[in-house]
């Protein structure tokens, strides 16, 4: 293992919170712009954020490998359309000593505190283990799918078998000859579930929504193929561009659900190609529109069903016991190993419940969200001046990289920063007006698409309201993004006997007025 740091300095530029690839980008980004004053604070030990985390058999992206990669790198050796997770965490790993982004990594540290100073426009930070660092700029670059989500059935706490999630996939147990239960079928385990399959005695998949699957391109790039997209990166870069708008295309059927129907006759054909039992083809195909929900892609998973050792379980869990699982019809099934493909808890009110987020006086980031979660542009929330996010509210995708948007985001950051130099202000919050404008529009253009059409998904909070998705095509983001409405921010300038406190590296040059 690498040797890491644990210590943080009194003071830094910016401060961004996790080292996953949104956390890495603004940090190679604020670099490439001439800034080396910042520090990443990642709670684990090593970077790579969810694809550190997820290393479950079978776990693969769903987006293809020349896409599914930052535009300012250059791998050319993908070994196959859609990179397995250790090939992407390998490249990960890659780029973070291309840019030479390790020295500025904290690991190991947990933020459990970030409060704003108006009198210094300063934020101070503070970690788990007690140790605090004053920053001017703060990013929120965590993402949503890195906490667990432990469903509350009742008795899983007195299982006396195996349980794991699988985010945290123990490889030291054997799961040969086991009697498995795997509840959920969301887009974890409809890559694990045909892995471990061959493996176990019996596996019990427990569903409660069915899920719409469709064929995954598993062809891997031949020697030829490597060795062009490397002696000739404009053919590369040709190929990744057609690569995103082959994606980009898929947006149409999202707000305009009569084309859904055409994806879904072909969706519907291939499990009747894929599952014998007509029964078991019944429980499979899902009674909402395609899209609706997250679209999973596989070329295993239906196949699955057609195993002996295989069922497919509807009812419903009533309760677990010490070696069993009871559905909802009292039916009761032996087990020793249970595995949860249950996702993460997306909605930031629920990974940021301990998270003492305060901004302006009297502004607290759970009271402010506690109807929901929004922000402008994914990028800034009113009243927290000098903080950015990244895959913020309603900035996630369903149809193509979220890497394009992560990119987006910190060009609008790093343009909201160089703003800020050139006006001479010390701090810029968006205004509430801008902010709530932004959000009627976002809300208003989900109704009618197929995220309305009638299913429960990740992407809503409890009330029904999609607080996950950005709902226009990935163009008109980054055309939104490439520059900031000045007129939407207030630009803020300290009054010079109250700065004194603020380190002097941290003073900025006076280069204009305050609007």
């Amino acid at each position: 293992m690498k040797e890491i740091n644990t210590t943080l300095p009194k003071y830094t530029d910016t401060v961004i919170i996790g080292a996953g690839l949104g956390g890495l980008a603004m940090g190679i980004g604020l670099q490439k712009a001439g800034q080396t004053d910042y520090i990443i604070i990642e709670k684990s030990t090593e970077v790579g954020g969810t694809w550190r985390d997820n290393s479950y058999p079978g776990c693969a992206c769903d987006v293809q490998s020349h896409l599914y990669s930052y535009s300012f790198t250059n791998k050319s050796d993908w070994t196959k359309r859609y990179a397995p997770w250790n090939e992407i965490q390998q490249y990960i790993l890659d780029t973070v000593s291309e840019y030479n982004v390790r020295p500025n990594i904290r690991f190991g540290l947990e933020v459990n505190s970030s409060v704003f100073d108006e009198k210094t426009a300063t934020w101070t930070v503070g970690t788990a283990d007690g140790q605090t660092i004053r920053c001017r700029y703060f990013v929120l670059a965590t993402g949503p799918l890195h906490v667990p989500q432990i469903p509350n059935i009742p008795g899983l706490d007195t299982f006396k078998g195996k349980v794991m999630h699988s985010a945290q996939w123990d490889h030291d147990y054997d799961l040969k000859g086991k009697k498995v239960a795997s509840i959920g079928t969301g887009g974890s385990a409809i890559q694990y579930v045909p892995e471990i399959a061959p493996d176990v005695a019996q596996l019990d998949v427990y569903q409660r929504t069915a899920a719409w699957v469709i064929p995954r391109d598993e062809r891997p790039y031949s020697a030829a193929s490597k060795w062009v997209f490397k002696n000739f990166p404009s053919l590369r870069r040709l190929y990744r561009s057609r690569l995103y708008f082959t994606n980009e295309m898929r947006v149409w059927p999202i707000f305009n659900p009569s084309l859904a129907k055409g994806v879904e006759f072909l969706a519907k054909r291939f499990i009747n190609m894929q599952v014998k039992d007509p029964d078991v083809r019944e429980k499979l195909t899902p009674d909402y529109t395609i899209g609706c929900k997250r679209i999973l892609i596989s070329n295993k998973w239906y196949k699955t069903f057609n195993r002996k050792n295989v069922s497919l379980l509807t009812d419903g869990i009533r309760e677990i016991r010490e070696n069993s699982i009871v559905d909802k019809n009292g039916v009761e099934r032996e087990c020793d190993t249970i595995i949860l493909g249950t996702g993460f808890i997306v909605d930031p009110r629920g990974y940021m419940d301990k998270f003492n987020l305060k901004g302006l006086p009297g502004r607290d980031i759970l009271e402010d969200w506690k109807d929901g979660a929004e922000a402008y542009l994914g990028n800034t929330v009113s009243g927290y001046p000098n903080m950015f996010q990244l895959v913020g509210p309603n900035s996630g995708l369903g149809h193509n990289s979220i890497i394009f948007m992560i990119e987006a985001q910190v060009h609008y950051i790093l343009e909201g920063m160089k703003e800020a130099k050139k006006r001479g202000v010390d701090y810029l919050n968006v205004k509430k007006t801008a902010q709530d404008e932004f959000n009627r529009e976002i809300q208003e253009r989900i109704k009618g698409s197929v995220w309305t059409s009638g299913c429960s998904s990740w992407y809503q909070q409890s009330d029904g309201k999609n607080f996950v998705l950005w709902p226009y095509s990935t163009l008109k983001f980054w055309k939104r993004n490439k520059k900031v409405i000045t007129a939407h921010y207030e630009w803020v300038k300290l009054d010079a006997q109250v700065k004194q406190d603020i380190p002097a590296k941290k003073t900025a040059t006076k280069e204009g007025a305050v609007a």
